[in-house]
């Protein structure tokens, strides 16, 4: 097995909304919808695999994000990387860190969702 991630979730107080700034930027990653329910809304490749869910939180408590926590997601270049970035600022996400290269070598840009969530989007550069 060489995926130790198998999905990731986060919270959202408003699944509608999220969906809506979700929906575009997931698809400049190749992710679409497809699994939908009352609590949650899952995004992949394919119908059968849910790799990433906006989620209300099962305990019906508010959602909120955690300290020092963030969701990284691959894209293959880094125009879609650039694309990710501006698109999700569009529909009102918070600028965590302009695309560019880091110290790893890689090309990464960063943001805050509408829930708090930090996600970052990395291209490999070889």
């Amino acid at each position: 097995m060489n995926n130790i991630i198998s999905f990731v979730m986060v919270g959202t107080n408003d699944l509608e909304k999220s969906r809506k700034f979700y929906e575009p930027i997931m698809k400049l990653l190749g992710l679409k919808q497809v699994s939908v329910t009352d609590r949650y809304i899952g995004y992949g490749h394919q119908s059968d695999e849910v790799k990433f869910y906006i989620t209300k939180p099962h305990n019906k408590e508010k959602a909120s994000f955690g300290n020092g926590t963030m969701v990284a997601l691959s894209a293959d270049t880094k125009e879609i990387v650039d694309s990710f970035h501006a698109k999700a600022l569009e529909n009102g996400a918070v600028d965590e860190g302009k695309p560019g290269l880091r110290s790893d070598g890689n090309y990464y840009g960063y943001i805050r969702d509408l829930d708090g969530n930090k996600i970052t989007v990395r291209c490999v550069v070889n």
